[in-house]
Parts: C-alpha cells; structure tokens; sequence
C-alpha cells in the first residue's frame, strides 16, 4: 500500500510519490533536520518477508555507499521504521532521459555530453566492480544543469506480467533469482545478449546496454521493439541493429563506436566502457562520408597523416585499424574499432583505398573467392560480381578502380562494379600497385617486377632481380617514380628501393616483410617506413627526398601477421594514413593434437609462427622462428615444454624435415644465396653440412608414413 502524503518514515516526512517498480516505490520526501528534500525508495510491504529481496535490497545499500561519482546519485544512508525499510537519496531533478527521448531525438551536441556522462558513471562502478545490469533511459535523470545522474545501481525489480504493446521495451527489470547461472536479469529491450541467455554477465553487459542507450538517443527510437518482452528477447537475439535509423550526419567514427558496443559476441565487443568516454573525448567529424571531400592533389599541401590500427577479426587471425598523428604528442589520438569479415568467409588479402575511405578483400565463402567493398563508415561488406577466383587486390590512385590477380591475368574493376577488365596476362601474381601516371607494376611468373598500362597492354620488365632472387610486393611511392619492394632469396633479403626511370636500387632495411610508405605531414620534415619486424609494426622516420633513416624506428602495433613473400597481406596504409593491419601475428597460432576424427586433443605447442615437423617418435617438434633479418629452427620438447636454438646462421632457414630414425633433420637455407639443403645432427652438436646446393632454389620434401598416431595441426 503506497504511503500517503504527510505519512513518516523515521524522521522523513512523505512528500509525494515519484514512481513505482516490482519491488519498491520511491517517494519525494522531507529532511526536517536538514531541511533538504530527499528520495525515499522503499521495499514493499509484500517483500519485506522475503530473504532473497531483503538480500538484494541491502546489498543495493552497500553497492551505492561504495560509488563516489558526481554522475552517481548518491546514497544518504538506509532507514527502518514500523516494518518500513527504505533507503535515503539524493533527490534528483529533472526529466529521466526517457522522457527526453520521448520529445524527440537528441542531436550529437546534445548526445554526446550525456554519453559520455553515463560511461563515466559506468567507469567508476566498474572500477569498483559493480556491474549496473539494468541500464536502461529510464535509470538515467538529466539535471536542468545538464549533469547526468545514473540511478538503481543494484536493484532488480521484479517481473510484471501484464506489460505489453509499446511498454515491452521499457517493462519492469525481469528478475527470476538473479544470483543463479541459466536465469533472466535485465529489461527487455536494453538486455545484452547474454543476460538474455542467463549466462553470468560482466561489465561486458552493461557496455551493450550503454549502445543500446545511445542509439535511442541518436535515432529517437528504441532499438529493439516488439508486441512483448518474449518478442524483443527474440529480435535481441537474432535481429541486426537497423542502422539506418540513426541520422545521417551520424559520423563514420560514432557509428563504428556502436558497432563495438553492440557486438553480440561479448568476446568481441568493446571491452571498457572507458575507451568510449576517450573516444568521444578525442571527437567525431561531424560530416557523413558520402559528404567527405575529395582528397586534393598531389601537389597541394595534405592533412596530417593518420594511421588507423582497430581490432578486427578477419578468418582465424584479425584486421586492425589506428589513428596515430604526427605532431606534438599533446596533440595524438587513437581511435579503435572492429571490422567484421564477410560472413562465413575466409579471408586472404586486403587493401585499403588511397583515400582511406574502402577497404578491399579478397574472400572466400564456401570455397568460392571473389572480391568484397566494405566502406569504411559502413557495418559490412558487399561482393562485387565478376570478380570469381580474384586474389590481392589494389587500387587506382584515385580510389576509383581495384586491380586484382586472377590465376591467369591482371584485372581492373570500377568500385560500383560492372565488368571486369583484362589487363594483361600474369601467372602466379600476388602484388601489385598503380601509381599516378597509370602505370602497374607487379610480381608475376619469374623472379622481377613487371610493369603495364593501367588501361592494359603486354607486360615489360621493371625491375630486374640479381641472380637468385625473387622480387616480391611493389608499392609505388608517391612520386610515382620510386618503388618499395621485396627481395627475398639471397643475401641482400630486405626492403628495397628501386627508381624506375634511372634503374638505381639499394637496400632499406633488412626485414623479410610488407613495407609501406605514410608521407610526412605538413609542416613535418619526415615521412615514415612501414614494415614488420618479429610480429610488431614498427614505423622508420626517413627523409622524403632520399628514404634515408633519420631516427630510431618505434612500434607502432604489436602481433601483426608477417607478410613475407608466400603470406598474404599484413597491413595496408591509405594516402592520408588509414592504416589496416592483420592483427594475431605469431600469438595468434598454436599446434595441438587432433585425433583422426577431428577431435581436438590439446595444445602442443602455444606459440607458432611458421612450417613445422613432428619427430618420428613424437617426443618433438622441430619449428621455425622469426629472427633478424631472417628465420632459425628450434626443437620444442613436447613433454618438458622446453625449447632450444638449432640453426644460428643469419639467413632464412626453414622447412625441416626429420630422417626417419629421428637421428637428423634436413632443412632449406639461404645462407648461400640460394635455397640449398642442409643436414644437422638431431641433438644440434656440430654444424650443419651442405647436402645438395644448385643454382635453382630448393626445399626438403615430406614423405608421410600411415601412422594410427594422432595428428598434429595448426590451430587459430
């Protein structure tokens, strides 16, 4: 029975009454002694005899008194009088930001501020380990100061039945022993995926509903409806957010924002609510894309370089975007978000547009590959037909075409699609990059880089290799005349320059990797060598005019994929430093047993980076490491998890094999300037012996026997 105005709680005098819930009703009411107005939130009669709730209740009086925040409403302290238990509140006023969405949507000056005032509040209890589970507009007062107040911290009402139609999404809190695994906690409309599950929540949960939040806000509009609570579980469930209900002038960074907060799988959502109060504090353009501006020419002084790097999953290992500027450190930003692959596909390469706005992958769904578009600001990609079989893709200068490599042939394709074009012929391709004046340069069958018009032609050499190399991944600088590349198979294995119109070519650094180029800023006197180093992004400040080194290389990403020659893409930078990176690298591969039904029996080995070969009587596993300037084996004793160095030689050795008494391993090395074969002693006494050296390059071949032993794969 509600308390009548007049009526005392203690020394609390009844104002009127504010609200109700399933357990509990809050009152306005008087403070004599200090003559302030408070919120009084009492326990209902018909509860007060129940353990559970009377549980649930106290604990709420200890969760408050443990948050401090000004975006917290606070707790006073807990009164008990005549069978009454209520605790004391500030009192907060103004309309809840139910009732302001109510009036309309919020525009983003308006948004964010209250946004980020509920990640804040959200921080600080989390900080303390209190998970909210009921953030909803409702639990949310907005003071006519603008200051935010996030109310019912710990508190589960219970379920009312008779709420349908249009109250579903903002029904009563559902709470069935909320302290259970398998049992429902939350409202309706605001509930994470896994609360609506009963699966044990984190503060995982409270970062969905905060999406959910903000795009009300935004849109004007719940994000989940239905015609009740069992239909907005479902659409919570099962139903995409529809996105296009937010604004147009909605920002690609905001709405990338939310994509992370709105993750169903929690593994991959945005994991600290503080990242969104950073990233609303660093600002989103407030253009849409479609009214980006072009990029100006060459010539014309440029925007500062970013480079983007988020976390993405991309087939087993992952695609990074990151915002880093050059200019005063005060002034660096970073921005993270995710991008999903195309559903059900494996991704093999990836590049992003010169004007950072697209990224093109190339995928395959099924055992079919072909290329797909995702805008940058958009949530997923689309195919673009007539592009069957097409591998690593790359794109016209200015954004408006993607070439890409069929088995046979060189293609180009308009970004809105229609036919493919032929360019040229080209076997084995697996690079390529388009400068300027229109000119592609690619590797191809043979050992150089290979240049033709980009509006197709017979192909001609560009640069030509020293004998036993193998040239590999051109990327044109951008005065069109230079060129980054790959050189692989010989002493001089490294990131190169080559000058096309004068021939001239010397070695940068000595990494088999992906390389790129980010232009200095305005204003700034260097530009920046990309490339990877044992699994971390590095970037090298060099001199615009003559690529030489000015400083100390630094890290710019940790755990990226490594890109040499036989690997696919590992990152790709737009002209003004939209970066995109694999992230994973090296951490993101383990070997474990399988049984032959496919069974997964355990991890053998937690770290793995390349070829591997198990010893014949299955104690050990030869393996391949990434080392400076080139790659060592090293045996990893399975059943000490220990692991020992077994080549030493500065140059690529891999492929070991074992003998079949397990007395020796045979592996390729290119010590020599080409791949030759060499013997060592299993137990890596002495040095290794030349077995067979020619000019061609080489490699040790498997002879598998049939075993009933289990099998050991590359897992992640």
């Amino acid at each position: 029975m509600a308390l009548s105005p007049g009526a005392r709680v203690g020394p609390y005098e009844i104002v009127e009454l504010l609200g109700a819930g399933g357990m509990g009703e809050v009152y306005r009411a008087r403070d004599p002694r200090l003559g302030r107005e408070v919120a009084l939130k009492v326990l209902l009669a018909a509860f007060a005899r129940d353990a559970e709730r009377m549980a649930r209740f106290e604990r709420e009086a200890q969760v408050l008194a443990s948050l401090d925040h000004p975006n917290i409403a606070p707790l006073y302290g807990v009164e008990e009088s005549d069978g009454v238990r209520a605790l004391v509140m500030q009192l907060v006023e103004g309309p809840t930001l139910a009732q302001r969405i109510a009036a309309g949507p919020l525009a983003l000056e308006e948004a964010l501020p209250i946004a980020r005032q509920i990640a804040e509040a959200l921080e600080a209890a989390h900080e303390k380990g209190v998970v909210h589970r009921d953030l909803k507009p409702a639990n949310v007062k907005v003071t006519p100061q603008g200051v935010v107040k996030v109310l019912d911290f710990g508190l589960a009402k219970a379920l009312d039945d008779d709420r349908s139609g249009a109250e579903a999404g903002q029904s009563p809190t559902l709470s069935l022993a909320p302290t259970r695994a398998g049992v429902i906690l939350g409202t309706a409309g605001y509930m994470s995926p896994e609360q609506v599950r009963g699966i044990p929540v984190d503060r995982r949960a409270d970062i969905w509903s905060f999406g959910v939040v903000l795009f009300e806000m935004l849109a004007g509009k719940p994000l989940y409806g239905g015609a009740n609570a069992s239909d907005i579980l479902a659409a919570v469930l099962m139903r995409d957010p529809d996105w296009s209900a937010l604004p147009a002038n909605t920002p690609p960074g905001l709405r990338a924002l939310l994509g992370r907060c709105l993750e169903r799988e929690r593994r991959n959502r945005l994991q600290a609510i503080g990242e969104v109060r950073i990233a609303i504090d660093a600002g989103f353009a407030a253009a849409p894309a479609a009214e980006r501006p072009a990029p100006p020419p060459a010539a014309t002084p440029r925007r500062a370089p970013w480079i983007v790097a988020a976390a993405a999953v991309l087939a087993a290992l992952g695609l990074a975007v990151v915002h880093f500027r050059e200019a005063p450190p005060a002034a660096e930003r970073v921005l993270r978000y995710a991008l999903d692959p195309p559903e059900k596909a494996s991704v093999q390469s990836f590049s992003v547009s010169p004007d950072g706005r697209y990224l093109a992958a190339a995928a395959a769904v099924e055992g079919k590959r072909r290329l797909w578009i995702r805008p940058l600001d958009a949530l997923e990609f689309q195919p673009l037909p007539g592009t069957d079989d097409a591998g690593y893709p790359f794109w016209s200068p200015d954004s408006r075409y993607i070439g890409f490599f069929t088995p046979d042939k060189v293609k180009k394709i308009a970004v809105g699609g229609g036919p493919a074009q032929s360019l040229c012929d080209a076997r084995s391709g697996r690079a390529g990059t388009w400068s300027r004046d229109n000119v592609i340069v690619f590797d191809g069958e043979g050992d150089g880089l290979f240049r033709v018009a980009a509006a197709g032609g017979v192909p001609s050499p560009a640069v030509q290799p020293e004998a036993g190399a193998h040239l590999h991944r051109p990327v044109f600088l951008p005065d069109g005349r230079r060129l980054l590349y790959l050189v692989h198979g010989s002493r001089q294995m490294g990131v190169h320059l080559a000058t096309l119109d004068s021939g001239e070519k010397r070695k940068l650094v000595g990494e088999d990797t992906d390389a790129a180029y980010a232009p200095a800023a305005p204003g700034a006197r260097y530009g920046h060598l990309l490339f990877v180093r044992e699994s971390t992004l590095m970037a090298q400040p060099v001199d615009p005019s003559s690529l030489q080194a000015t400083g100390e290389p630094f890290p710019l990403a940790e755990h990226v994929g490594a890109g040499g020659p036989g690997a696919d893409s590992s990152f790709s930078i737009s002209r003004d430093g939209v970066l995109v990176y694999l992230a994973g690298g090296a951490q993101g591969r383990q070997l474990a047993w399988f049984d032959r039904s496919g069974k997964r029996l355990g991890a053998a080995v937690s770290r793995a980076q390349g070829d591997f070969s198990l010893s014949p009587d299955g104690k050990r596993i030869a393996l391949v490491r990434a080392a400076s300037g080139g790659s060592d084996l090293w045996l990893h004793e399975i059943e000490r998890a220990t692991e020992t160095r077994f080549t030493f030689h500065a140059s690529v050795n891999y492929r070991p094999i074992w003998s079949p008494d397990g007395a020796r391993i045979v592996f390729s090395s290119n010590r020599g300037g080409t791949y030759d074969l060499y013997v060592k002693s299993a137990s890596g006494a002495g040095q290794e012996e030349l077995l067979l050296k020619s000019e061609r390059d080489k490699g040790p071949a498997r002879v598998v026997p049939r075993r009933a032993l289990p099998r050991l794969h590359r897992s992640g």
